[in-house]
């Protein structure tokens, strides 16, 4: 980075699809990183979009739902250090949303499965099974991957 440069940081949003004391998750598949993990209808920020616009279109465009914005519960924040990034991620609940959840991007996905928030699967992304018990406990924001 040259010293005029500015840092930016990635950003992401996550959605937690519930029903009962069940979450959505999805499998990751072919694409390269971390496939066979499951993990959550998730995607990066465009350049000006909102938080709010970034997950209603990764609901769509991944699960094939329509959700609302004021249908969308903030759940928590997550500050994570990668090997390659940096990142802020904005995680949501939803519990109401329009259309029967289906695979919308089979390329990249190939399994969207309920599992109880008790019993999540082992071969869940170690960030996101931290933030799923951060949401479990109510905790509000944490940071990941900074060997403090």
């Amino acid at each position: 980075m040259s010293s005029g440069e500015r840092f930016s940081i990635k950003s992401a949003t996550y959605l937690i699809p519930q029903r009962e004391n069940e979450i959505l998750l999805s499998r990751r598949f072919n694409t390269g990183w971390m496939d066979g993990m499951y993990s959550l209808i998730s995607g990066h920020l465009e350049e000006n979009e909102s938080v709010h616009k970034a997950m209603i279109r990764e609901a769509y465009e991944e699960a094939v739902i329509v959700v609302k914005k004021e249908d969308l519960i903030p759940a928590t924040v997550l500050h994570r250090k990668s090997p390659d990034a940096e990142y802020i991620d904005f995680f949501f609940v939803v519990k109401k949303w329009d259309g029967e959840i289906m695979i919308g991007e089979p390329n990249k996905c190939d399994s969207l499965t309920w599992f109880s928030l008790d019993d999540l699967p082992d071969n869940l992304l170690p960030y996101i099974h931290e933030v799923l018990n951060n949401y479990k406990n109510g905790v509000a924001f944490s940071a990941s991957g900074w060997g403090e």
